[in-house]
């Protein structure tokens, strides 16, 4: 695990070394262990580094056997020692133990097609100065930039490019640092953080800063002095996973095909034959993922509440690992905390477990450092913050989290409510404008002044104007209305598709069209609240205490397994996670399976209206100046002003807050 940085600078006075060593300091928390360069005139790398495979041997920058392919890798190649057999079949020699030296020699025997063959997380650049034509002269800017970004963008990857550079790196605060970056506000994104709480792929709230989007590369050839190509796509969650169902349906490879539907019964439910295949499938591909996200050189540990993704974990690895560590964040709050179902889970498979208790005082003290540890404004992160900040006290360096079960098995409250948001939709398109405008007026001013006053105005927006969003079921997902955002935002509002952010969702949106309804929120939320919201918070709040979080539940061998079967083999009425329980029904304790589900989240509404409240008033009286321009201070303070009454939850104002503070920290 690390932190890369690079640039390519084409000016007539290149600088880019020197640019680069201005950048690299700034991920230190991202990896304390090492610090390397590339420099090649024109293009230099820079990285830090956390040892966790191959302590000694895995410095970065690394080459293949005569240093044509140089190689800064953020993340793990799981799948690297089988790799390296194959390599070395091929004539490869290997110096290290190391999955980075793996991707070098990957690359200079496939090219960009060796990511097809890596299972794992990773942000990978690659300085390739074997493609000079003959007759070149040896100068040294000749030669190929590749950047690649994971399939589920586990691993980030930012860019930002001008007339005379191309910058990258694993944060946005580290592109600020460069000095070649502007600290302006992004309307466009800051309209995608009010609607979900959270930045949508592949923009930042920093103008001209996007994020290479999961499952893309792109490539330069620095000889060409030209703008950055444009992203191209390798894998997709739609349709890899559908690709891979047509080759089992006509016997080309091991997968199971969408064939499985044609088994399903009259009745609407699949054969027992065909569950039971599917369960034992799901068990087994999910006890691979789960061996090769425990290979390192360092403590793993898992990250364990009392809910059905964690606990799986748990059992799996206390399975291949005697004495696992575990970890649990518990409240004095008692209806939020979760530390007695967990700290039976642990006595149940024999864990070395930990708990963290985490009390309103704790939390105050540490709030304005874990805001800080946010690379992009969110509504989530500080849960992982805390949590990673407990499990690097307790002395691991490496924790396996459930993220990703909810997408894969269907464990959000989206995957129901989507459909019910799809007839509403269906209806309101029918009406006609005057009456469904009077009827959305109605429907929202029956929850105003309510606990259900959210909802209501949710489902007015989705009724009066369907096509607000890409698909009803981002407004599921939506944080304010558009409506609201409207109200927040000073100056005129442009169409969606004049938004990259929107077109990222509309095209998750045509790609799930073909799908069932099932399968079709899968892909929806891995393509938007996975990556832009858990994912990227998940990674900037873990690497400030400098904690590699693994998820095994993304192994794209087993979503692509999972993703490929028919909707009645997925779901069952009254058993959430069907399918995953089925699996692991031996290990998984009753009271696991049968409780409600909550989530993992902190007591906010009691927080925010009490030990909270003098922050939130304070942070909130006053905007950041970047943001004086663009947002509504009167709508902004009536946001908090109707959670205290009763009237909105307390994500809202929360939102505004982080927002706020974030803005004022990075862009002034």
């Amino acid at each position: 695990m690390c932190g890369i940085c690079g640039v390519i600078d084409f000016s007539e006075s290149p600088d880019a070394a020197a640019v680069v060593r201005r950048m690299t300091p700034t991920m230190l928390h991202r990896g304390p262990d090492d610090e390397g360069y590339l420099d090649r005139g024109r293009i230099s790398l820079g990285m830090r580094r956390l040892s966790i495979i191959d302590l000694e041997g895995g410095h970065q920058p690394i080459y293949n056997e005569d240093g044509s392919v140089g190689v800064v890798l953020n993340g793990e190649i799981y799948n690297f020692r089988e790799l390296g057999k194959r390599l070395e079949d091929r004539g490869h020699r290997l110096s290290t133990r190391s999955d980075s030296e793996i991707v070098a020699h990957a690359y200079e025997e496939w090219g960009p097609a060796c990511l097809d063959h890596f299972q794992g997380m990773f942000a990978i650049a690659i300085y390739d100065r074997r493609l000079v034509s003959k007759g070149d002269s040896p100068r040294k800017e000749n030669g190929t930039l590749f950047l690649a970004r994971d399939r589920f963008g586990i691993k980030p990857l930012y860019y930002y490019q001008d007339e005379h550079r191309l910058l990258f790196a694993s944060e946005v605060r580290t592109l600020l640092a460069s000095g070649a970056v502007p600290r302006r506000l992004s309307r466009s994104a800051l309209r995608s953080y009010l609607l979900f709480g959270s930045v949508s792929e592949p923009m930042t709230l920093v103008e001209g800063v996007l994020s290479l989007p999961p499952g893309h590369t792109m490539t330069l050839q620095l000889r060409l002095r030209t703008r950055l190509a444009e992203p191209r796509s390798y894998w997709n969650i739609a349709r890899n996973g559908m690709f891979k169902s047509e080759k089992g349906r006509h016997g080309e490879g091991e997968t199971r095909g969408r064939g499985d539907a044609e088994n399903v019964a009259s009745n609407g439910h699949p054969s027992k034959s065909d569950s039971d295949s599917a369960s034992h499938q799901v068990r087994d591909l999910l006890e691979q993922s789960v061996r090769r996200h425990l290979i390192a050189d360092v403590p793993v540990g898992v990250f364990l509440s009392s809910g059905i993704d964690s606990t799986s974990l748990a059992a799996l690895a206390s399975q291949e690992v005697s004495g696992v560590h575990t970890f649990t964040v518990a409240f004095p709050e008692k209806e939020f905390s979760e530390a007695a179902i967990a700290r039976r889970t642990a006595q149940k498979f024999g864990t070395t477990h930990e708990e963290l208790m985490l009390t309103s005082d704790e939390m105050l003290t540490r709030l304005s450092e874990a805001v800080g540890a946010l690379d992009q404004p969110s509504i989530d992160g500080i849960n992982t913050y805390f949590v990673s900040w407990g499990a690097r006290q307790a002395g691991l360096k490496v924790a396996l989290s459930g993220l990703g079960g909810d997408e894969v098995f269907g464990g959000y409250n989206t995957f129901r409510r989507t459909p019910q948001y799809q007839r509403i939709a269906s209806i309101g398109s029918r009406v006609p404008g005057a009456l469904r405008s009077a009827m959305a007026a109605a429907v929202a001013g029956a929850g105003e002044g309510t606990t259900h006053g959210d909802a209501a105005r949710k489902i007015a927006a989705l009724w009066n104007d369907p096509e607000a969003l890409p698909h009803p079921y981002f407004f599921c997902r939506a944080l304010f209305t558009p409506p609201q955002v409207g109200e927040l935002m000073k100056g005129p509002q442009s169409a969606g598709s004049d938004h990259l952010w929107w077109n990222w969702l509309a095209e998750a949106a045509g790609q799930s069209s073909n799908l069932d309804g099932f399968t079709a929120v899968s892909c929806m939320e891995a393509r938007s609240y996975l990556v832009s919201t858990l994912l990227r918070d998940t990674d900037s709040t873990s690497m400030a205490h400098s904690l590699e979080v693994r998820v095994p539940f993304l192994d794209h061998t087993l979503v692509e397994y999972v993703i490929q079967l028919s909707e009645a083999t997925k779901l069952r009425k009254g058993t959430p996670k069907a399918l995953l329980v089925s699996a692991l029904e031996d290990l998984l304790p009753a009271e696991v399976v049968n409780q409600e589900k909550r989530g993992f989240t902190f007591p906010w509404e009691s927080w925010l209206g009490g030990p909270l409240r003098q922050d939130i008033d304070k942070g909130l009286s006053e905007l950041a100046p970047a943001l004086r321009e663009t947002i509504n201070p009167k709508k902004a303070a009536g946001v908090w002003q109707s959670y205290l009454a009763g009237h909105t939850s307390w994500s809202r104002p929360w939102s505004l807050y982080v927002l706020n503070e974030w803005t004022r920290r990075h862009l002034g």
